[in-house]
């Protein structure tokens, strides 16, 4: 990437659907081998046809699904949805938020961020929940970067095969 790239974050469009659903297989492929990222691809990661599920988060008005570019071309993708809390309350949870490796380290992955909080802020949701594999140190650093704290640890224990 050159020094003048220009950064950009704007929402997910149906036409973007195919960079999404490539980025998506990218962060599957990412996360699989990591520290947990077995159980995540068959629990927390979105389930189904990829262009089917992501399709339906462009017109679900309780998420907010943003590109990021770099001089125009789609090179990151992040998900936000508003879940309601027991108390009334909402939270916004960032589900996914993913960069393309040649990408990364120039500003995307925030400014797509700062989108997906702003969709929280406006919802009316008292915080934001965002995930990170435990051996995922860079993703654990960039949000502790943005201000973001562990509120919980979910710990494991898998059984031998």
């Amino acid at each position: 990437m050159t020094a003048t790239a220009e950064e950009a974050v704007r929402a997910a469009t149906p036409d973007d659907l195919p960079a999404i659903v490539a980025l998506a297989e990218a962060l599957r492929n990412e996360l699989l081998p990591m520290r947990g990222g077995s159980i995540w691809a068959v629990r927390e990661a979105r389930q189904g046809p990829p262009a089917e599920a992501y399709g339906t988060l462009l017109t679900d008005p309780a998420s907010c699904v943003v590109v990021g570019t770099l001089d125009g071309a789609v090179v990151g993708f992040g998900v936000a949805s508003v879940e309601p809390l027991s108390d009334g309350r909402k939270l916004g949870v960032v589900a996914e938020l993913f960069v393309d490796a040649e990408a990364r380290a120039v500003g995307v992955g925030e400014t797509m961020l700062d989108g997906l909080m702003g969709f929280c802020r406006r919802e009316g949701c008292v915080g934001v929940d965002a995930f990170a594999l435990p051996g995922h140190r860079a993703a654990k650093n960039f949000f502790e970067e943005s201000g973001f704290t562990a509120r919980a640890i979910v710990m494991h224990h898998a059984f031998e095969r």
